[in-house]
């Protein structure tokens, strides 16, 4: 078979072995995007690369992005069950990384029947909620403002209340409520068994019959899960056997409860991590909350709309602050030649989106820095961005790209306008006296959310 060749037509005769790499090999780096972005500016916005036995294409411009993920997507659209994360973890329950079967489809019908506009009506009093005792929260814990905190494990706790509610009609009610920080161990154990070092185990198969520390981790961690939420599905399905009414999702997958948690704390996270840095953007936000919402009541998501800088700030973070190092790679079912160059049947296809994408200089002039500005003639959501024909306008690719673009994103808008809105409407944030903020560094693998850091969040008032 005829390997890709790279963006001048140059053959690659076994991808990008023996270039300068970051680390030993570019999936067991610590920035393994910097290696596929050092690869895309070498080999041109399409090349190969082998792992084990499986061949790797890594897309790095968004043009090619929609040629392929979108206007083909019948051929592009379906997953690699890869050994971590598809079979030892979820054992085959993830939505998102079901191969483009009969079951996926019938799965994807129901999250699309229930992640629509009805359901956002229906369960924005819980985002409201979750994202009103955010604030109080900080305020409480802040001592208004008096002391620096860490909010990480409050966006956690914000995201995880709301996913628990949708999914099994619960909440923790404090912050030291047991199952909010052994869900949030168990959701940061899951990024970290699916980082990097796991792709060597899910396409090397000698490697997943020996025994290795990695798939330990993984089986303990399915185990976790089952502990942590299998009481609660059990309960779900007695009671939807007696015919009693339950939450929409309880019965759609793990992945749901990770994905959603980790994601959306992530960007909550960063853009905490992100503001004290930047007091005159957060000057910007607050004359513009001030004048269109006041001090006497709370910005709702029917302020969105004139809002622009605030959705700016949140499109900003979602750019710069992937919360995933990949998006989950995408598997062609059928030989296809793309610009006269072969992608064979079964190749898994990299969304280059956290690094190369995300700071494309011809779509983001200055790509380096934090500037909402660059937003502030979009007047469309990030999910109604993704539909745009120029793919070169939208937003950023966070959600992926194309049939498996992420089900639940209208979801993870409207928990994250809410949280990141009050915030800037209720504090204004500081660098803790002494205590600097690592802009550059991750928490974790395969997530990427800040390390921990505390900061003064100061009221704007006490009203």
């Amino acid at each position: 078979m005829r390997r890709l060749a790279d963006g001048k037509g140059n053959h690659i005769p076994n991808g990008p072995v023996g270039l300068p790499i970051i680390g030993s090999f570019p999936f067991l780096s610590h920035y393994p995007e910097l290696t596929l972005d050092y690869w895309a500016k070498k080999f041109g916005p399409l090349y190969s690369i082998w792992l084990g036995d499986q061949l790797f294409v890594v897309v790095s411009d968004p043009l090619i992005a929609k040629d392929l993920l979108i206007t083909n997507g019948n051929i592009f659209s379906s997953r690699k069950e890869m050994f971590i994360k598809s079979k030892t973890i979820f054992h085959g329950r993830g939505i998102t990384v079901m191969p483009n079967d009969a079951r996926w489809r019938r799965h994807r019908k129901i999250a699309n029947s229930f992640l629509n506009g009805q359901f956002l009506d229906d369960h924005t009093e819980i985002f409201d909620y979750e994202a009103k005792i955010l604030v109080r929260e900080l305020f409480r814990y802040g001592r208004a403002g008096t002391e620096p905190l860490n909010p990480q494990p409050h966006a956690g706790r914000c995201s995880l209340n709301a996913m628990l509610t949708i999914v099994f009609g619960i909440r923790t009610d404090t912050l030291e409520h047991p199952l909010v920080g052994h869900a949030l161990r168990l959701s940061r154990e899951f990024m970290n068994c699916t980082g990097p070092v796991s792709n060597l185990v899910d396409f090397v198969p000698l490697l997943q019959r020996l025994p290795n520390s990695l798939t330990n981790r993984a089986k303990k961690l399915h185990k976790d899960l089952v502990d942590a939420y299998g009481g609660m599905i059990n309960e779900i399905e007695e009671r939807m056997n007696n015919g009693q009414d339950v939450p929409s999702l309880s019965r759609e997958d793990l992945a749901f409860m990770i994905g959603g948690v980790e994601s959306t704390a992530s960007i909550v996270q960063w853009f905490s991590a992100i503001m004290p840095s930047h007091p005159d953007i957060q000057e910007k936000a607050h004359a513009e909350l001030d004048r269109v919402v006041g001090r006497n009541r709370l910005p709702t998501v029917d302020d969105e709309k004139d809002l622009p800088y605030v959705r700016a700030i949140i499109k900003e973070v979602e750019r710069c602050h992937n919360p995933f190092w990949l998006s989950t790679p995408h598997v062609n079912t059928e030989d296809y030649t793309y610009q006269g160059q072969f992608i064979p049947k079964d190749t898994v296809v990299i969304l280059n989106t956290v690094y190369t994408m995300h700071h494309n200089a011809e779509r983001y002039s200055d790509p380096f820095k934090f500037n909402p500005d660059r937003y502030l003639n979009d007047h469309t959501k990030s999910s109604e961005s993704t539909r745009l024909a120029n793919v070169m306008e939208r937003d950023h690719w966070m959600f992926g790209a194309g049939r498996r673009i992420c089900p639940a994103i209208t979801v993870a808008e409207h928990e994250l306008w809410l949280a990141i809105s009050r915030m800037l409407w209720a504090f204004k944030m500081e660098e803790a006296p002494g205590e600097p903020i690592d802009l550059k560094e991750y928490d974790g693998l395969s997530g990427r959310s800040p390390v921990p850091f505390r900061i003064q969040m100061i009221p704007r008032d006490h009203s």
